[in-house]
């Protein structure tokens, strides 16, 4: 399990296909580990060179205590790169991943050749949910959490046919840190990234699932008005894009590079 030291946390990452291809780097999104990622590692790892990893707080990566900042994840973004001496990358990050990425391409933008970022906004929720999310998942754990999950990340229709797949994501969830989770919660409560969006000048393109309830189209819109150079594509589905349509999810990133 190959790992490294970002500041206070230990990193746990994958890679998968050969290291002379573009460099492909996906970040997860809130509650999940980079195997959320799989239809993605399948389908692109023969002309990619694919890096997962798991956010801090998440899956086997460390927990520190927090809170957690958008800088921090940022960075441990950038510590990756420079571990594995990668210059430059394509950035692909999913709701707090895709905060991550907004924050990358304003302070980082000669790493990136591309970034994409899905089912996300500039400014996710209310600082007060947030806090009010972190104090009850470090008094009482993830199980509540987790078990109203699948409804704010996949359509009904999703959650009926594909139950499988609904339940490992859950049950990942439940099994996660509730310190790095709160902690992650209080990154999210303070990110603001709206007014700094216009600083952004590398290619971007901003997915919205139509039926995302958590970051909805709207919230993509708004982002694309105010990223010079972005678009918007919109795919049918909720807040776990990549995993309930991953075809046209795939299609869609692989459009955008080519372009």
């Amino acid at each position: 399990m190959p790992t490294f030291i970002s500041n206070d946390a230990e990193i746990h990452y994958q890679t998968f296909g050969d290291h002379t291809q573009p460099a492909l780097i996906f970040s997860n999104s809130l509650g999940t580990n980079f195997s959320m990622w799989q239809p993605q590692i399948d389908a692109l790892q023969h002309d990619f060179y694919i890096v997962c990893y798991d956010t801090r707080g998440h899956g086997e990566s460390s927990a520190p205590q927090g809170p957690y900042s958008i800088d921090q994840l940022g960075t441990d973004m950038i510590h990756l790169l420079d571990h594995l001496h990668i210059n430059k990358a394509i950035f692909c990050g999913i709701s707090m991943g895709g905060l991550t990425g907004q924050w990358l391409a304003i302070h980082h933008p000669d790493r990136f050749n591309h970034v994409m970022i899905c089912n996300t906004a500039a400014k996710i929720g209310q600082e007060s949910a947030w806090n009010e999310r972190a104090q009850l998942v470090r008094e009482q754990g993830l199980d509540g959490i987790a078990s109203t999950a699948a409804s704010r990340w996949f359509t009904p229709m999703f959650i009926e046919h594909h139950a499988e797949i609904v339940t490992t994501l859950s049950n990942n969830l439940a099994a996660g840190s509730p310190e790095g989770y709160a902690s992650c919660c209080e990154a999210l409560s303070q990110a603001d990234l709206r007014e700094q969006l216009k600083d952004i000048r590398i290619p971007v393109l901003v997915v919205a699932g139509s039926k995302d309830p958590v970051t909805t189209v709207a919230d993509a819109q708004y982002m694309v008005n105010n990223i010079k150079s972005s678009a918007l594509f919109e795919i049918d589905a909720s807040h776990i894009s990549n995993i309930e349509q991953p075809e046209m999810f795939n299609l869609a990133l692989k459009q955008f590079i080519a372009a």
